[in-house]
Formats: structure tokens, C-alpha cells, sequence
């Protein structure tokens, strides 16, 4: 299930690169998010309303914003950047996750379980393309979808505790879809019915990316699933390279090899 889920994952993000020359990344979310609630709403309808009620609004509200940031960041990378460096930077949030509980003052950490951070952040900053003496904005942008994604790794968890995952998914497509209006309608141009197919595609598969992803963690521990995201990288890798002919330098595959070392290596001593 996790190896579909990356798969799905990755040819969406192949698709959101192509849809993103004629189609801003604004829409592109906003469609992501309606299209996915639209899919979830009759399930949760059926339950009926009081099975939407929360006591944690608040938390809810932080992760999916955080999760729109994630999905924002990376479709403005992907359409910049090569596919495969936007995917391997926005896959290094399992080293993020750390620095993300100690900000919040949630756990506390040995001295080992620093260590695949910073080789994880080494991976990152050769990605960044140190030889060109400046860093990328883009690339940053990129390594930000990281960031926010661990956050909303951190906060999925925590309501994953108290809440079902029909609401947790409810909440996370609704608060998404609402953070990401404002930006679609400042920036809003019609999409001609190619465009429209590909919008769709990019929903749908989103959608059922994340329902296997949820499916995946419900099934097997942390530990054996987590490593399964890093063929997203090959998955993108292959993709960028069919059909953009893209193809990392040197620096950037030492640095896909560090984060993934550092990313499997912090999964492990959390388990």
C-alpha cells in the first residue's frame, strides 16, 4: 500500500509539473483539495453530522494548514526545479520531525538520535547546490515543504490519539481547501478541458495517495512503512528523466544518498 501510495504520489507530482506551465499552482492546490473533500464528503455525511464534531479545532486548523503549505511549497519547487530534487527535499521530513517535537517542548532527545539529523541536513545542503556559491530559492522553497510537512506529521499523530481517521481527513481537505481559496482567486484564469482532466487526475490520485498512506500505518509499524516514501525519490527520478530528461548532478545524488541514510536511520531509532 505505502509503495502505491509514493507511486501515486509521484506521477501527481509529475503531473502538477506539467499542468503548472499553463496553470497556476494556486489553482492547481485549490482543485487538489475540492476534488479530494468532494470524494470524502459522502462517507462522512453518512456518519452523519454529529460524527464531525471535535474538540480539538485548534489542532485541526494547524495541520491543515501546514499540510496546504507542504502541498503549496512543493508544486512551486516542482515547477522550478527538477522533479526529483523537489521530492527528495520534501521526503527529508522524517529529520525535520525531531527538531519539529523539540520546538514544541513535546519529547526530549538522546544525543544518537541527533545524529541522522545532521547527516540527513548534510544530504540536504549538497542538494541546494553549494558548487553554484549562492543557494536556490527554489530549492529552499522545497526543503520548506519538508518543514511543514513535519508539522503536520507531528500534529496527525497527536490527533490520530483522540480522533477517527475519516475526521482527521475531513478536517485536513476542508481547512485546506479554505487556506488555499484566497490564493486561487487572487491568481484565478480559466482552465481549458485539457487542463480540466489533468486537475482531476491530480485530485483523485492525491486522494487515494493519502487513504493508502493512512491505510499503510493503520497495518504495519512506523518502522517498516516509513522507509517504503524514499521511492518516491526513484519514482520521480525515473519520471523526470523520461519525460523532462533530467538527470541529478553529482552533488545532488550524494546528497539523495544522505537524507535517505539519515531519514531511514532516524525512523529506525524511533522504533
Amino acid at each position: 500500500m505505502m509503495l502505491f501510495c509514493v507511486l501515486v504520489t509521484a506521477l501527481a507530482g509529475a503531473a502538477t509539473k506539467h499542468v503548472s506551465e499553463t496553470v497556476p499552482v494556486s489553482t492547481v492546490v485549490f482543485a487538489q483539495y475540492f476534488i479530494a473533500l468532494l470524494l470524502i464528503l459522502p462517507g462522512a455525511l453518512r456518519q452523519g453530522w454529529r460524527s464531525l464534531y471535535t474538540p480539538r479545532a485548534g489542532v485541526h486548523t494547524i495541520r491543515g494548514a501546514s499540510g496546504w503549505l507542504c502541498f503549496y511549497f512543493y508544486y512551486l519547487a516542482i515547477s522550478k526545479i527538477p522533479l526529483v530534487e523537489a521530492s527528495l527535499l520534501r521526503a527529508a521530513s522524517p529529520i525535520c520531525v525531531p527538531v519539529i517535537l523539540l520546538l514544541m517542548k513535546t519529547e526530549s532527545f538522546s544525543a544518537k538520535r541527533w545524529w541522522p539529523v545532521l547527516v540527513g541536513l548534510a544530504g540536504v545542503s549538497l542538494i541546494l547546490k553549494p558548487e553554484s556559491g549562492t543557494i536556490s530559492i527554489w530549492h529552499l522553497v522545497g526543503f520548506m515543504s519538508a518543514v511543514t510537512l513535519a508539522l503536520s506529521m507531528v500534529l496527525t499523530r497527536e490527533l490520530a490519539l483522540v480522533e477517527p481517521g475519516s475526521r482527521i481527513l475531513f478536517y485536513y481537505f476542508l481547512i485546506s481547501l479554505i487556506c488555499s481559496t484566497p490564493m486561487m482567486l487572487l491568481e484565478w484564469q480559466q482552465p481549458n478541458a485539457r487542463e480540466l482532466c489533468w486537475l482531476l487526475a491530480i485530485g483523485g490520485g492525491v486522494y487515494w495517495a493519502l487513504k493508502l498512506y493512512t491505510e499503510a500505518y493503520r497495518l504495519a509499524k512506523a518502522a517498516i512503512v516509513s522507509p517504503f516514501s524514499y521511492f518516491g525519490v526513484v519514482f520521480s527520478g525515473m519520471l523526470g528523466w523520461m519525460v523532462w530528461g533530467q538527470i541529478p548532478d553529482g552533488w545532488a545524488l550524494m546528497g539523495i544518498c544522505l537524507v535517505i541514510a539519515g531519514g531511514v536511520w532516524t525512523v529506525s531509532l524511533s522504533n
